[in-house]
């Protein structure tokens, strides 16, 4: 199957993107929904920044996207460590 090509628009805003260091993923029999947040050293509280929703299939599409281009990376710049840091609960399953 030939590659398809996209033409997407992005505001400015959207260009500057969001910056997040924890991602909490919930979902239901549905939909995945990601929440998106920057934590604070110290606080015990922090607001979503950014919530995506997306399908089964769709979520499933994003996971392989993304482990191709940590593949990818890796293979340029090394293998990605992993940080000693508390890791903070990623949901139970539920919609948040």
């Amino acid at each position: 199957m030939p590659e398809q090509k996209l033409d997407l628009n992005m505001s400015e805003e959207v260009a500057q993107g969001i910056y997040s260091n924890l991602a909490v993923i919930t979902h239901s029999d549905n939909e995945f929904i990601l929440d998106f947040v920057a934590m604070l050293p110290g606080l015990q509280k922090s607001n979503v920044r950014s919530r995506v929703i997306m399908t089964p299939q769709n979520t499933k599409r994003l996971l392989a996207a993304l482990a191709d281009n940590v593949r990818k990376f890796e293979e340029t710049h090394g293998v990605i460590g992993e940080s000693n840091a508390t890791r903070l609960p990623i949901g139970d399953g539920g919609l948040a």
